[in-house]
Formats: C-alpha cells, structure tokens, sequence
C-alpha cells in the first residue's frame, strides 16, 4: 500500500486477509459456460457463494432458471432504508479454457509472479472474491452499509445472461425492489498514460447483435458447374462484413474519455484523427479503440456434409456490436453488406448503454478511489462489450462498471478477458477491497 495513503479500516483489512484464498477457490469450481447448455452450470459455485454468506448471517436465495443454472441473491439492510438500494452484481460462470494452451493450469488457481492464474481471474471472480471477502468483514464487525444492498451473483452471463440476470429480471423482480443503481465489473481499473494513473469507470456500453446468417442455393455435384452456390454467396457476404469499417460515431461518454486522455498526454484532441489518439494508450487501445465505432466480427461458419456435394444451405455467425444511439444505422449497414442472397436471423439481442457520470454515487467512487490512490484521475469510459447490467437497467436502474483494480502499466489488461494465461495480481485484490471498502461505506 502506498505509504501516503490512510490506514485502512480493520474490516478492510480483514477482507484483503481473506480476498486471495476466496478467489483461488471460486477459480478452481469450474463453473464454465459453454454457450450450448453443455457445460457444468453455475449450482456447485452457487452453493459455495450461498454458504460463504450463510455464515455471516445472511440469508441467501439460490434460484435456478433450469436445473443446474443457479443464481444466488440476498439483501443486507442498511441504516436509511428510505433510499435506493445498491445492487452489486456479478456473474458465476466462465468461458471455456483448454489447458494445452495455458502456461500453467487454468483451474489450478496457482499464485506465481504475484498473481492468480487462471480462467475468471478478472473476468470476474476477482470481484466476486472482492465483494464476498468485504461483506464477511462488514458482517463479522456489525458495521451497516448506508443504505440497502442488494447482492446478486448470477449465471450465464458469458451466453448473454438468458439464463442469469435476464430471467431473474423478468422473474423475480422483487427482489430488486427498490435498487436505483448497480455497480458491477470492468470498470475502476487503472490505465497508466504519460506517467499519470487514470481510473476507467464504465458508464456506457455497446448492444450486442449476434447474427445468424443463411445462404441458400441449389444442391449439386461438386464436379459440375455452379451458378447457385450457397457456400460461394455466404462466404462473399461474410468477407464484406468482414473487411467492413463503420464510420467513426461520437458519443458522449467517448467524448469525455478522449478529453481526458488528450489532457493527460498533453496534445489537442485532433477529431480527424482520433484513431491516433487512441493507439496512445498501448494494451488498452483496443478495448478503447472499438468504442469509436459499431463493429461486426465473422465467427463461425459452418456448410455442407461432403467434399464432392454442393450443398443448399451454408451459415456463418456474426459478432455485432452498437453503439448507444447507433442502432439502426448498425442493422441497415448489416442489411447493405450481406446483399439480397443472405438472410440473416438475430440469435441475441441487447441494448446499448450509457449513463452521466456524474451524482452522489459517482462521487463516492471517485473519492474511494482518490483516497487510496492519490494524486490519481477518475474518468469516464464506454465498454466496447456488454455485461449484466443491460438486464438490470430494465429495472430503472443507473448502471456502472466499477470493479476497481490498481494495475501495473505492464500489464496487458485487455487480453486478459477471455484470453490465455487469464491472471490478476493479488496487490491489485488487495487495492480494490479497500476502495471498495471506502465507497460502501459512502454510498
């Protein structure tokens, strides 16, 4: 901890006692989401988060969409129960991860080089260790947050959250009573710029449109000549998409982010050229970098059954994301590109977000922040992909990413998320329970 900082509370460091072992354990239940149904869903993960807060007193609803996809959700009272509540919400499950590819296990949870390797590491069983560690603390000292809590860890948000936030938003919306605004993850982390530290608190994100695309045509012998060809039509459409650049789209969020930035490097923001500006920013440029425009990523293709037969059908799956705003200039782009031979067909669908980033909550996390780091600059941000919070602001709730994190300027952030040798640095668990601690104790 950096010497100029306060003391931390007791509770604060009771929770970075515990932090690093909760989430070694949560690592290695495999909680992985397969997208198809296939995998071990979320109950045995569900059923450790529910005892951990059983034993401090709380009473928590495990709640199952389908057998085996289980959510766990409980409220703690706080002193001024007339105001809004707070939910924290975070997801259970993962993507898959093969151990092949890791340099070391990927469900092992082994702490090397100061971090804890493995599949959720920040994505998000970091917070979810995080949160659990701080609650237990809170617990176990009597202390009340100002207001109600609402804790939600849920499943299936790595398939779209159907199963998870969704159904519980349309199912068990009671349980959210009450809760005008929600934090959750990436958000709060730090990125170095020019020397300075800046906090990224997520207050946008882009909807999510996967795509399912169909090509028809007629079936034949491979031998033969083929004017109708279904995998020939398909795979032009996809390559469109494919070499296809949106125009650059300015919200206000990314606006405030590109300032911010342009002030920390020390140059004008050039508006021609923001593309430049962000290839400032190293490791994160990417993550940032596709928030200036609605994008579309071929993914899957998938066409006929033999070498030597032409077949009448061919498919491909599109990534699409939008930017808040920017929605029906996203699909009739789409609509342009894939022509009149390809249909297409949505198999997900979300909205875009975006929030000011101003107001009391904002304040407290800023402060939380400042407190721990000072000297440090908290900034607004939009999300290039999308979380939970889409199925919990149906609710009227003001939605943030706000996972804090204090970071190496080394450290490739970015590729963690969904990547290969997925790690987080214990230092970096250690500084967010105590942010966190902070603004709990504000908000």
């Amino acid at each position: 901890m950096n010497s100029a900082n306060p003391d931390p509370s007791s509770t604060a460091t009771r929770a970075a006692a515990e932090v690093v072992e909760l989430c070694r354990d949560l690592i290695r239940i495999e909680s992985v989401n397969f997208g198809d149904g296939s995998g071990p869903g979320e109950r045995r993960i569900a059923e450790f988060v529910a005892g951990k807060l059983s034993d401090v007193g709380l009473d928590a609803e495990i709640i199952e969409s389908e057998p085996g996809r289980a959510s766990v959700v409980t409220r703690i009272a706080g002193a001024d129960s007339t105001r809004g509540a707070l939910l924290i919400h975070g997801h259970l499950d993962v993507v898959p991860a093969f151990a092949e590819e890791w340099s070391r296990p990927p469900f092992a949870a082994e702490v090397a080089d100061g971090c804890i390797w493995g599949r959720g590491a920040v994505d998000m069983k970091d917070m979810d260790a995080m949160v659990l560690s701080l609650i237990r603390a809170w617990r176990t000292e009597g202390r009340v947050p100002p207001r109600d809590i609402v804790l939600a860890f849920v499943a299936d948000e790595e398939a779209g959250g159907s199963k998870g936030a969704r159904y519980l938003a349309d199912h068990r919306p009671e349980l959210f009573e009450g809760c005008t605004e929600a934090i959750s993850e990436v958000g709060g982390f730090s990125i170095t710029v020019a020397g300075k530290r800046l906090y990224a608190i997520e207050t946008a994100q882009k909807g999510m449109a996967w795509l399912r695309l169909t090509a028809a045509g007629r079936a034949g012998h491979g031998s033969m000549i083929a004017e109708d060809n279904a995998v020939t039509a398909l795979a032009a459409a996809v390559t469109r998409i494919g070499g296809h650049t949106f125009p650059i789209r300015m919200t206000k969020t990314v606006r405030a982010f590109l300032d911010e930035i342009s002030d920390a490097l020390g140059v004008p923001l050039d508006p021609d050229d923001l593309d430049a500006t962000v290839s400032r920013l190293g490791s994160m440029s990417k993550l940032i970098g596709a928030t200036l425009r609605n994008t579309a990523n071929p993914t899957m293709l998938q066409a006929g059954y033999k070498a030597n037969v032409i077949p009448t059908e061919a498919h491909a799956v599109v990534d699409g994301r939008f930017l808040p705003g920017y929605e029906e200039e996203f699909f009739a782009t789409i609509d342009e590109l894939i022509g009149e031979r390809v249909q297409r067909e949505l198999i997900h669908h979300d909205i875009a977000l975006e929030t000011t980033f101003d107001g009391a909550l904002v304040d407290a996390m800023v402060a939380a922040l400042q407190a721990e780091d000072p000297g440090s600059r908290a900034i607004p941000y939009a999300m290039s992909g999308g979380t939970d919070a889409k199925s919990f602001s149906r609710l009227g709730m003001r939605c943030f990413g706000f996972a804090p994190l204090r970071l190496a300027p080394e450290l490739d952030f970015a590729s963690m998320f969904h990547g290969v040798d997925e790690r987080v640095p214990t230092d970096a668990l250690h500084f967010g329970v105590r942010v966190l601690d902070r603004f709990l104790a504000t908000c």
